[in-house]
């Protein structure tokens, strides 16, 4: 009895959660522009080591630690507006 109570459990189970064909991919996000990071304006990999990487709204964002976070998030739509401005100086003229 046990045995058919799970058996049934697990088909309706297996029809009611989503596959992982069903998810959907999350959209790639833009490229960080800058060599340096947006809020110190430092390089990365000196001191600091590694860039604190993350997307924000679509967009990836590069820090040069955690410690920026902070920062980025108390005015992320001063740092967006940088991030956008080096973009546009990266499209090349006709």
């Amino acid at each position: 009895m046990k045995k058919a109570f799970l058996l049934w459990a697990v088909v309706i189970l297996g029809f009611c959660l989503p596959s992982a064909a069903d998810e959907k991919k999350p959209a790639k996000a833009k490229p960080y522009p800058l060599k340096t990071c947006v809020v110190s304006d430092e390089k990365f990999g000196g001191e600091m080591g590694d860039p604190y990487v993350f997307t924000h709204e679509g967009r990836e964002v590069k820090l040069c630690c955690k410690g920026c976070l902070d920062d980025f998030k108390k005015d992320s739509a001063k740092y967006v507006k940088k991030m956008e401005a080096a973009e546009k100086k990266e499209v090349p003229k006709k």
